[in-house]
This record gives C-alpha cells, sequence and structure tokens, in this order.
C-alpha cells in the first residue's frame, strides 16, 4: 500500500523526467523528401552497381555449364517514391526498373567446349524496402531496422557464336538460375548498406559541439522519431552549456515547441529555453552580466560586443522587466565590453 502511494505521488515527476521538453523541434514534410529520394537514388545506385553475386554451375544432361565473374553496366530506375509510413518508418519504391549484366561462361556439351561472355538484362525490377528510424544511447538518428522485398519480372540473354542454337535451347537452366541468385542478392547488399554503412556514417555526426570559447551546444535527439503520414518530427536537447562546467546544464521548464504548418519542406522551431541556456551559460562564462545602477534601480545588461548579431537579438528579447525600486528601463539596455 505505501508502495502504491509513493509511486502516485512521483507519477508527476517521473512523467516529466521521461519527456524531457526538446529545446528544439524540426519537422520535415513530405514535399521535403523530394531532396532526400535523390540522394536515396543515388545511394541505391551505387549499392547495385557492386552488387556480388555467386557463381551459377549445373548440370542438365549431357549440358554442363559454370557462370562467374558477374558485373553490373548499367542501372535503369525510371520510377520512385519515397514517402512517409507511420509510426517510424520512412518507405522507399522502386518499379520497372532493368539491370544489364555481363558475365563469363563456361559451356560444355558433349564434346563440344566453349568460353565466352554473355550479357543479359534483368527486365520488371521490383524493390521495396522499409526503414525504421529510432534514437540510440547517444541521441543519434539511426535505421534500427530494414526490411526489403525484391523481385526480377524476366531476364533476358544474348548469346552467339557456334553454339548459339544450343545455348537458345538450352539457356532457360541458365536464366531461369541467374534471375534467382539476382533477385536473393539485392536486399541482403541494401541491407548492409542501410544497416550498418549509412548507420556507420550516422555515428560520425556529432551531437555536441562548441560555439566559440566560451559556450557549446548539445543537440541531441530526446526521444524517437515521430512519423506521420506527411511529416516526420526530430525533439532535439537544444541546451547550451558552459564549457567551464559542461556537465551543469540549465534545467528545462519551458513550453515544448509546436509546429502545426506542413506547407513547406523544413520547419524549426525553439523554445524560450533555447534561448534561456545562451543567457545563462554566457553569463557563466562571464562575458555577460546583469548590474543593478543608480538610485532608481535600472538594469543593465553589460556584454561582450563580440557576440553575433543573434546573441544581441536574444538580449534584446530578454530585456529586464522594471524593478520594484520604480522608474521605467531605458528604451534600449547598455551594451558594453566586460574587462575580462
Amino acid at each position: 500500500m505505501a508502495v502504491s502511494s509513493l509511486l502516485l505521488l512521483l507519477q508527476p515527476w517521473l512523467a516529466t523526467a521521461l519527456h524531457s521538453p526538446p529545446g528544439c523541434k524540426i519537422r520535415i514534410t513530405s514535399k521535403g523528401l523530394d531532396l532526400v529520394k535523390q540522394e536515396g537514388l543515388r545511394f541505391v545506385e551505387q549499392e547495385l552497381e557492386n552488387i556480388t553475386v555467386s557463381d551459377l554451375h549445373g548440370k542438365e544432361g549431357q549440358f554442363h555449364y559454370n557462370i562467374s565473374q558477374v558485373k553490373v553496366l548499367d542501372l535503369q530506375l525510371p520510377f520512385s517514391d519515397l514517402r512517409f509510413q507511420p509510426q517510424q518508418h520512412l518507405a522507399f519504391t522502386i518499379t520497372n526498373a532493368s539491370i544489364s549484366l555481363r558475365f563469363r561462361r563456361q559451356l560444355l556439351y558433349w564434346f563440344f567446349y566453349d568460353i565466352g561472355s554473355i550479357n543479359a538484362s534483368a527486365d520488371g525490377v521490383q524493390i521495396h524496402t522499409v526503414l525504421q528510424l529510432s534514437k540510440d544511447e547517444t541521441g543519434r538518428i539511426k535505421i534500427s531496422n530494414m526490411s526489403c522485398n525484391a523481385s526480377i519480372a524476366g531476364m533476358h540473354a544474348g548469346f552467339s557464336g557456334t553454339l548459339r542454337k544450343v545455348y537458345d535451347f538450352l539457356s532457360t537452366f541458365i536464366i531461369t538460375g541467374m534471375r534467382y541468385i539476382l533477385s536473393r542478392q539485392i536486399c541482403p547488399s541494401l541491407n548492409h548498406a542501410g544497416l550498418v554503412l549509412l548507420n556507420s556514417l550516422l555515428d560520425t555526426v556529432p551531437v555536441r559541439n562548441y560555439v566559440d570559447e566560451h559556450v557549446g551546444i548539445d543537440y541531441s535527439l530526446l526521444r524517437d522519431p515521430v512519423v506521420s503520414t506527411d511529416t516526420l518530427d526530430l525533439d532535439f536537447k537544444g541546451t547550451f552549456f558552459y564549457r567551464g562546467k559542461e556537465n551543469q546544464e540549465l534545467e528545462n521548464h519551458a513550453v515544448e515547441p509546436v509546429i502545426k504548418e506542413t506547407e513547406r519542406m523544413v520547419y524549426a522551431a525553439f523554445s524560450e529555453h533555447f534561448f534561456d541556456s545562451a543567457m545563462h551559460s554566457y553569463f557563466q562564462a562571464g562575458v555577460l552580466a546583469i548590474q543593478l545602477e543608480g538610485d532608481k534601480g535600472f538594469l543593465t545588461v553589460v556584454a561582450d560586443l563580440h557576440f553575433s548579431k543573434g546573441l544581441r537579438e536574444v538580449i534584446e528579447k530578454y530585456r529586464p522587466a522594471p524593478t520594484a525600486l520604480g522608474g521605467p528601463l531605458p528604451a534600449e539596455p547598455s551594451l558594453e565590453p566586460l574587462q575580462l
């Protein structure tokens, strides 16, 4: 009974801890996916061009064959689509694609032995992949899971040489085998590219960085991305910190920023905590101070004038209100360099 009462008392605190409000929220809309789709197509093309196909060998009566050194010569990806798929997914689809191949042949039919190359084409290639996005333990975005389905509608090969008639008659065994092996190699190649190569690239993206010699910023993800049919929302910590005490950050009690629009490609929203933590960090660094001056109790902001225009806009936004000592504040805060 005592434990139940304690949990009830702690429930509001636990809910706040588990859902810390972001200092920065970014929304990517379906219109913004067009740029991502072009990069995705280039990535898929690169992986399919370097696809590895195992050798194929077999026997049918007196016909012995060995296919090796399969190489992709050309890719045609005329139709593709990238879309959001709730709750945490991106769906990428390629339809009616074609893959041109060349491979080495070794054929034996009775006492006829032939070696050469064959040009082939896989037509009606369909590829459907779904990527699940999540946050890792460091606050980086990653691909936590990936599913893939691939199929080839048909495959054709052109034979030449003295045994062309024999090849045409027995090519079914070769083409069927090549079609099966190629379709089975597409998804493993893309899965490795997404779960290993792309995640390795995402691991290099910093989530904490220094702004200048005084402060840094933490823009790690707070939770998994939220995906709807039209948007992808990312909640970032968005907290500045003083470089002299990097483990001491201003606690976030601000209202969570809200984005409702979907007309543009990308939106960004910042809470008051984003600006408060910047001011607090510079105050800790000793380059920003608030002083009480004069008989009437004017509040004067004293700052280092080497700050950027953005910080001066922050100072203007957070100009202190009139004090209880009476008297209006000056029209503009006084900005004077500190003697550091």
